[in-house]
């Protein structure tokens, strides 16, 4: 064979190399990308059934006044805010409550030990599900300004304007027409929350609330 003949020999067969590289160098990306997927799908995956709905326990002993923690409870952001002192009077002004739809919680968004002037089982931390009655917005945190009704903080909904105060009760005029829901809970420890089993003698069921 010439060196000719070789020279064209080698260029006929250098494609069909590069070819099978490509392909190689393809199936090893697609595999490892593949593999990556694997978890990330998993974890989008909706829990088991029976699992979502255990009560879940809170740590929250190293929440300080004034501080709010959100966890999931049932797919469901819950807020869990510790109150401070200052903030836990102005939720009992008279002057607040006038500016409130539904000051003395008489809609069915809570539990009967829910349905006070602080919405929870103690005044200090309040707990509420997450979720503009409006629309289903998830509402952020306003800090308190002040001392008085207008300055005292609360929730305000980024999209539609709907506001509720920091026991989680709308206030009149906002597009949301229901206070947020306190989900079902209890107080293990002076320290723990367990979301979604009620005191013991109690029985609300969270399905049958107004709106969420």
């Amino acid at each position: 064979m010439t060196r000719e003949t070789e020279e064209t020999a080698a260029t006929e067969q250098a494609p069909g190399r590069r070819d099978f590289l490509g392909i190689v160098t393809t199936a090893g990306t697609v595999t490892g990308l593949a593999a990556c997927a694997v978890p990330f799908v998993q974890s989008l995956k909706p829990q088991d059934s029976a699992s979502a709905h255990l009560p879940v326990d809170v740590d929250i002993s190293k929440l300080t006044p004034g501080q709010q923690m959100t966890v999931v409870w049932q797919g469901k952001p819950v807020f869990i805010m510790r109150r401070t002192p200052e903030e836990i009077a102005l939720l009992q002004d008279h002057a607040l409550a006038e500016k409130l739809r539904d000051a003395e919680s008489t809609a069915n968004q809570q539990p009967a030990y829910a349905r006070n002037w602080h919405r929870s089982l103690v005044p200090e931390y309040g707990v509420y599900v997450g979720i503009c009655t409006h629309l289903g917005c998830v509402p952020g945190l306003n800090q308190p300004t002040g001392n008085t009704a207008d300055t005292c903080g609360g929730y305000g909904c980024p999209c539609h304007g709907s506001k509720f105060d920091l026991a989680g009760r709308v206030y009149k005029g906002a597009p949301a027409p229901y206070n947020l829901p306190v989900p079902p809970y209890s107080m293990p420890s002076p320290t723990s929350i367990r979301l979604g089993e009620n005191p013991k003698g109690e029985n609300f069921n969270f399905s049958t609330i107004e709106q969420i």
